[in-house]
């Protein structure tokens, strides 16, 4: 293990990362998704002193060229910072929702499969959140797209969402590692990386600064805030359950916030996939604006049918249609 300098940014880092075992009573080993870049070797850094074992999980996307070799010097980055084990895991990328999206879904898979029950930890930052939840008020969605990412949603640990990236980078300076410079994190032709490099810029410039950090305090407090929603909303299912159908009189009198959360978990509950705001307000609107239309498909049918959600004699079904 590397004994690391006492520095302003290592403890900082150091803190984040205790506090979140603490707060998520992880005692054991931890699983760490490591790039390269600065923010996951910060977290990989001070979580092999924290922790009680760390194994460095480095995916090889193959989407650039040398991405191997990118891989192969993280692996020996882990291992320098003192990691129980570091492998690289090589996924194929496909195609579908864009490149961004398609990298997401088979980084996520390769680290699940290969964590062998441990928790990963992920070095998104405080940084990463503000981008997310702009990101989440552009789709307009309500406010649980604006909640951001949470610190633990198992297997998923973020215990940086209270850091700065300049943090970040400064420990691995401190420490004297050197950060892989990815260039797709300066590619103008990602929406998230015109949100790092002109959006925030600006906003910190036109309001004065602290925007990004106002914006994961409004992410933070969202999350409490749709918890309590989320409980009360659960309530509310079960009351209405009628089988696996609901109550249309029971809907209809509750809250708007409550039986559009009670109706979201119940179509996700029902296979519904790709659930949008639109496929919702149009669940809703069987329950509260019924003009005799028929129902809305909602995702996770089969080729040969489709997942309906219906009203038939006072009850909001889900059933598979032909067509």
């Amino acid at each position: 293990m590397r004994r690391l300098p006492e520095t302003g940014a290592v403890l900082e880092v150091r803190r984040a990362v205790r506090s979140w075992l603490a707060e998520y009573s992880v005692g054991g080993g931890v699983a760490v998704a490591l790039s390269g870049g600065a923010d996951s070797l910060a977290l990989t850094a001070a979580a092999v002193v924290e922790a009680e074992s760390v194994d460095a999980l480095v995916i090889d996307h193959r989407l650039q060229a040398g991405s191997g070799a990118v891989a192969a010097e993280a692996v020996a980055q882990a291992l320098g910072l003192g990691c129980r084990s570091a492998r690289v895991i090589a996924v194929a990328v496909g195609s579908d929702g864009g490149m961004e999206a398609a990298a997401r879904r088979a980084r996520y898979a390769a680290l699940d499969s290969a964590r062998a029950g441990l928790p990963v930890l992920l070095g998104h930052t405080l940084d990463d959140q503000a981008e997310t939840v702009l990101l989440g008020l552009a789709r307009g969605s309500g406010g649980r797209s604006i909640q951001g990412m949470a610190a633990y949603a198992a297997p998923w640990g973020r215990p940086l969402l209270g850091v700065r990236r300049e943090v970040t980078r400064q420990l691995c300076a401190d420490v004297g590692v050197a950060p892989h410079e990815d260039p797709h994190n300066s590619a103008p032709e990602f929406t998230r990386v015109r949100l790092r490099t002109e959006v925030l810029p600006l906003l910190e410039e036109v309001l004065g600064g602290g925007v990004a950090a106002a914006l994961a305090r409004t992410a933070e407090q969202l999350r409490e805030d749709g918890a309590v929603l989320d409980v009360l909303a659960s309530e509310l299912l079960h009351t209405a359950a009628v089988g696996a159908d609901l109550s249309i009189e029971t809907l209809a009198t509750a809250p708007p916030a409550l039986r559009r959360r009670a109706i979201r978990a119940w179509l996700l509950a029902g296979g519904a996939k790709a659930l949008t705001d639109k496929h919702l307000r149009a669940v809703d609107e069987l329950v509260t604006a019924w003009r005799g239309q028929g129902g809305v498909a909602v995702g996770g049918g089969r080729p040969d049918s489709r997942l309906v959600a219906a009203r038939e004699h006072g009850r909001l079904t889900l059933r598979m249609s032909d067509g």
